[in-house]
């Protein structure tokens, strides 16, 4: 057996195949939700007597803005210009702080900063005389790019395409996507230099994204949520769609493979069409990208460190405890930037798949698969989609969900069975994809994911069963789990509305919703931590496809084959974090995470939950966890919950169903 999967994560540890190699003497910030209000979590004690910070993404990412001199470079699926970034500070960031993001920027441009807008072209969206639309996506590109359209921004739509040929346009739109999101700017750094900063993950800039752990339904929103209503599944005026997600803040070398993505990108969106080359060379949009090795106080990569680290690029020494090792992983194909090799010899050297004149990056996957592999106590993953390896289906396996992540958790769990060891997994998703729950592609997901269910869950049994393992059931070993909340109305506070229905003659009152999981990130051990804009599904993990980001990092010194002991460093407190947020407080039993005393608590919790979610009258959730509704009995099998087998709320079946009129792509 390979001895990085036998003996779990090292020192050293680094994904082989990747275009980016790893990088040391990094910074990295973990974050949970668009804000974090002050004392709205515990605190979580970590290794060297500190106490794990809980830091608020949009309030940070909008004070680097602020504070950037020569740039700031933004790439993403949607970006609105009318979003408000800081809302609940905790200080005073600037004098206007319902300043919108597009104001900030233009600000900023005229201070002599470049920011250069790197978006998403939803092709279904335009704004001509004969008429308007916001398009199949509804991701304001048109509208954002009309803002900046006479100001000194640079702000740039790219479609995504690939080389297939569709049955329609529709389908060419929303078979790919450019999902990538990161923003890029200068930073303080050591005496007078400046350094790179980049954020990355899940959290678009955007109407609807910004919440907090305690997940509002109704209150303020008329103050906090003004004007930032989102909920595909309901009228108008409410209840919101909480958000949950993951974002990060990176520092250090590998900040400059992050700015290296953006480069790549946009010098292929300035040359998409030819008679956009001619215009963009008129208009000299490529040589808006600034060159900063030539920028004296912006440190910068030295030519004699081409593929290792400069250590002047490190933001921390190899001896600080609190030090990260990070990698910037991708998935992207050599139609959406500039720079991949275009023979097969050089792309196979630079870690890249050649196909049929495409060259590919799909280093993601190939992360997830070996951190899955090394894991030796236990996963713990929130993603917004979870389907693959449809080959080991009980049916649909021609499907072409064929990722290896799903299958690749159910033989760990396995491996562990067989061994004689603990070791727990658990996955939280939406309770349905974001969309109305009685549309085709939101029901085809669900069937599908649905599938994936049922081959791990299946896995998992024919083992305990061949292992002979007494008192042991699948959920032991694997679980998934959804977040929602309930709200009491108080006498200030509009009533519940009613949920939006096509097929029901009745509108429900609600006060319960779930709350979005839009999170793309993983822990393992709690050493290893990926984040990114990937989901798990083909769309995401193929390459070829929705183009993503991701990073995997670890801090060197908290790694458990050099301390002999659980390691409670960054990433620990990140999970602990997190589930005090969803779970709604931190017990002794979370520190082992593989053990069956905790995947038996918070499952005990999670039905508990469910029960008190389902019932018509009010009760308060602990925490938003919540079983995912689906009963697994002893051989594995996966059946609806008895007398579930259709969302609260709204239409649809739990569990899905198969569509003969989309195309198997648009939804794996």
């Amino acid at each position: 057996m390979n001895s990085v999967y036998e003996n779990g994560f090292s020192e050293n540890y680094q994904v082989q195949q990747s275009y980016f190699p790893l990088r040391r003497g990094g910074r990295l910030t973990l974050f949970q939700d668009a804000h974090i209000t002050d004392g709205s979590l515990p605190k979580i004690k970590i290794d060297e007597g500190i106490s794990y910070e809980h830091g608020k993404c949009w309030e940070e990412n909008c004070r680097a803005m602020i504070e950037a001199r020569d740039f700031i470079y933004i790439l993403g699926w949607s970006v609105y210009h009318k979003v408000v970034l800081v809302r609940e500070p905790a200080s005073q960031l600037y004098d206007d702080e319902s300043l919108m993001l597009g104001d900030l920027l233009k600000k900023k441009s005229e201070q002599g900063v470049r920011v250069l807008m790197l978006i998403w072209k939803d092709k279904t969206s335009f704004n001509k005389f004969f008429g308007k639309s916001k398009g199949l996506m509804k991701s304001h590109d048109k509208e954002t790019h009309k803002f900046f359209k006479d100001s000194t921004v640079r702000c740039m739509l790219a479609p995504r395409f690939t080389n297939s040929t569709f049955r329609n346009f529709k389908e060419q739109v929303c078979l790919n996507n450019s999902v990538t999101w990161c923003v890029i700017v200068d930073t303080q750094g050591d005496a007078n230099n400046r350094k790179l900063t980049a954020f990355l993950g899940g959290l678009d800039l955007c109407g609807g994204r910004y919440d907090t752990p305690e997940h509002r339904l109704y209150r303020d929103r008329d103050t906090v949520f003004k004007d930032d209503f989102h909920n595909p599944s309901t009228v108008h005026h409410g209840p919101r769609e909480p958000w949950h997600d993951l974002h990060c803040r990176l520092e250090g070398p590998a900040a400059h493979d992050v700015l290296t993505n953006f480069k790549q990108r946009w010098r292929k969106a300035c040359e998409w069409a030819e008679t956009r080359i001619l215009i963009n060379r008129m208009l000299g949009w490529e040589k808006h990208m600034l060159d900063i090795d030539q920028i004296p106080w912006i440190t910068s990569p030295s030519t004699t460190f081409p593929t290792e680290d400069d250590p002047s690029l490190w933001v921390s020494n190899e001896d600080d405890p609190q030090t990260w090792h990070t990698q910037v992983f991708r998935s992207i194909d050599s139609g959406s930037l500039k720079g991949f090799p275009e023979d097969a010899d050089a792309a196979y050297r630079d870690n890249l798949v050649f196909d049929k004149n495409l060259v590919i990056d799909r280093s993601i996957e190939i992360a997830y698969i070996q951190a899955i592999r090394s894991a030796q106590r236990f996963i713990y993953i929130e993603n917004q989609y979870f389907i693959g390896s449809s080959y080991a289906w009980p049916s649909d396996q021609d499907a072409g969900a064929n990722n290896l992540v799903p299958i690749e958790i159910a033989l760990k769990i396995a491996s562990k069975i067989r061994a004689r060891e603990r070791f727990t997994v658990y996955i939280v998703i939406p309770m349905w994809p974001e969309g109305r729950t009685d549309s085709m592609s939101v029901e085809q997901i669900l069937y599908w994911q649905r599938q994936t269910m049922k081959m791990m869950y299946r896995v998992v049994a024919q083992e305990l069963q061949f292992s002979q393992i007494e008192d042991a059931h699948p959920t032991d070993y694997l679980n998934f789990y959804w977040l929602g909340t309930r709200e009491e109305f108080q006498e200030n506070e509009a009533g519940p509305s009613t949920l939006a229905s096509s097929s029901s003659p009745s509108h429900k009152k609600v006060d319960r919703f779930m709350i979005y999981v839009h999170s793309k990130g993983m822990i393992v051990d709690d050493e290893y931590v990926m984040i990114g804009s990937a989901n798990i599904n083909q769309r995401s993990l193929a390459g070829s496809r929705d183009t993503e980001i991701a990073i995997g990092s670890y801090q060197p010194h908290y790694i458990l084959n050099k301390r002999k002991d659980h390691p409670c460093g960054q990433v620990y407190g990140y999970r602990m974090s997190l589930w005090a947020e969803h779970i709604g407080a931190i017990k002794s039993c979370f520190k082992a995470p593989e053990g069956l005393d905790c995947v038996r608590c918070i499952n005990d919790i999670a039905e508990r939950n469910w029960r008190r979610y389902t019932t018509d009258e009010f009760t308060r959730l602990q925490g938003h966890i919540i079983k995912y509704p689906v009963d697994i009995d002893l051989n594995g099998q996966v059946n609806p919950l008895p007398g579930f087998e259709d969302f609260p709320d709204v239409d649809g079946l739990i569990g899905g169903t198969r569509s003969g009129k989309l195309p198997r792509q648009l939804t794996t």
